[in-house]
C-alpha cells in the first residue's frame, strides 16, 4: 500500500490549496483505492497562508474591514494562535492581486496601505508577535503604503505627500516618521521569494509584468525603487537594496525590514514547522506538490521547490503538478523533482483552464494514479 503526501500550494485566481489537494486525492483514489493519502495544503506566504497556519495550530480567525490595493473597502482576516498572542496576516487578503480585476491592475498606483492597516489591527489586539505572509501582491510600492497606514508620511521636495503607488516614489524627498506607530510587536515575514529589491532579478523586472506592468512601467518602477532605496539609505542608514527577499511583494519585504524592524524568514519553513511536514514527508513513499505555474522562478524559494528539497533529504520521489509549465521548468528535474505534469490536456484559453481546474486536476490525479500503479505492478513482478 502506498503512502502518498499531497502538499500543494494554491492555484492563483482559481483554487485554494485545500481544494487542489482534494481534487488530486479524488483522482488518485479512482485508480488506487487502497492508497493512504495524507493531505497537507501549504503556503509559502501567499494565498492560503492564514488558513494553513490556523489548521496546523488550532487557532482562530477574525475578519476586519480594510482597504485593498486600489484603496477600496475589503474584508480581510487575521488569524490568531489559540492563546491570541501571535497574529498571522496574509497580505494578499488586503493588497493581493486576486482582488484586482485584470483590466484594473497597475503597479504604478496600487498600494500596500491595507496591509499596514492589518498590522495596526493585530497590534491593537494585544499580540506580542505578528507573522506576515507576503506572497500574491498586486503592488510595487516598496512597502510605502504599509508605512503610511502606520503613520509615516512620504513627501516630495515641496513637502507635499506623495500619491499612492510605486509610480510616485521617484519624487520622494524625505520620509517623516514623527507620527509612525510606536511599540509594534515582533514581526516575522514569511517570504516566498529571494529576489533583491532592484535590478534584473528585482521586484519590478521579475514580478511587475504579472501585476499589469508594461516594459515601460517596469523601467519606471525599478528606477523609482532605486531612488527609494537611496533615500532610505541616506535618511536611516539602512542598506536593503540587495538583501535577498527585499523584493518580495513588490518591495514590501524591504519596507517591513526598515519601518517595522521585521525579520525575513522562508515562508514554507514557517508553515513546515507548524504542519510537521518533514516527518510526514519522511514517512511517505511519494510526495506530490503543486502550484498554478512552475518554471525557473520556482527555484527562487517557491513552496514546491521547498517541498522537493525536504523530500530530497529522505530520498523521496516528488511529482510536481502545475497549471502551466513555463520557461525553464526543466531545471526543476535537477533540483529534486522526479516528474512534472501540467493539468492542461489540450489547447484552451486561460479563462477555460481556470474555470475547469477542478476537473483538470482530478484527471491529472487519475494519471498519477496510473503511473504509480504501473510502478507497483513492476515491483510486485
Amino acid at each position: 500500500m502506498y503512502r502518498i503526501l499531497i502538499a500543494p500550494d494554491s492555484f492563483k485566481e482559481s483554487l485554494s490549496a485545500d481544494k487542489v489537494a482534494e481534487c488530486l486525492k479524488e483522482g488518485i483514489k479512482k485508480v488506487i483505492q487502497d492508497a493512504e493519502l495524507d493531505l497537507a495544503p501549504i503556503s509559502d506566504g501567499g494565498e492560503n497562508f492564514v488558513d494553513a497556519i490556523i489548521l496546523g495550530t488550532g487557532g482562530y480567525r477574525k475578519e476586519f474591514k480594510v482597504n485593498d490595493a486600489l484603496m477600496r473597502p475589503v474584508k480581510a482576516a487575521i488569524g490568531f494562535s489559540p492563546d491570541g498572542k501571535t497574529a498571522f496576516i496574509e497580505m494578499a487578503s488586503a493588497s493581493g492581486l486576486e482582488l484586482i480585476a485584470p483590466e484594473e491592475r497597475n503597479p504604478l498606483i496600487t498600494t500596500t496601505y491595507g496591509t499596514g492597516e492589518l498590522i495596526g489591527l493585530a497590534a491593537d489586539h494585544g499580540c506580542n508577535k505578528i507573522v506576515i505572509g507576503i506572497g500574491g501582491s498586486a503592488t510595487n510600492d516598496g512597502g510605502a503604503g504599509m508605512a503610511q497606514a502606520l503613520g509615516a508620511k512620504f513627501r516630495d521636495i515641496e513637502g507635499k505627500e506623495l500619491p499612492a503607488g510605486g509610480g510616485s516614489l521617484g519624487n520622494l524627498n524625505v520620509i517623516d516618521i514623527t507620527d509612525f506607530r510606536k511599540n509594534l510587536p515582533e514581526i516575522v515575514v514569511a517570504c516566498d521569494v529571494s529576489n533583491p529589491l532592484t535590478g534584473v532579478n528585482g521586484a519590478s523586472a521579475v514580478y511587475g509584468p504579472q501585476k499589469g506592468a508594461t516594459p515601460e512601467m517596469v523601467e519606471i518602477l525599478d528606477k523609482n525603487l532605486v531612488h527609494y532605496a537611496a533615500t532610505l539609505r541616506n535618511q536611516f542608514g539602512t542598506e536593503i537594496e540587495t538583501i535577498p527577499g527585499a523584493g518580495a511583494a513588490g518591495g514590501l519585504g524591504a519596507g517591513l525590514m526598515v519601518f517595522c524592524n521585521a525579520k525575513l524568514s522562508n515562508g514554507l519553513k514557517i508553515v513546515s514547522e507548524v504542519l510537521n511536514l518533514e516527518d510526514r514527508i519522511a514517512e511517505s513513499d511519494f510526495v506530490i506538490t503543486a502550484e498554478g505555474r512552475m518554471d525557473a522562478q520556482t527555484l527562487n524559494g517557491k513552496a514546491p521547490f521547498g517541498i522537493a528539497q525536504i523530500a530530497a533529504k529522505y530520498g523521496k520521489p516528488v511529482i510536481g503538478v502545475a497549471g502551466t509549465l513555463g520557461e525553464g521548468y526543466k531545471k526543476l528535474y535537477k533540483n529534486g523533482f522526479s516528474l512534472l505534469l501540467s493539468i492542461i490536456n489540450k489547447p484552451m484559453p486561460l479563462e477555460d483552464a481556470l474555470k475547469n481546474a477542478p476537473e483538470l486536476l482530478t484527471s491529472t490525479g487519475v494519471q498519477i494514479g496510473k503511473i504509480l500503479d504501473l510502478q507497483r505492478e513492476k515491483i510486485s513482478d
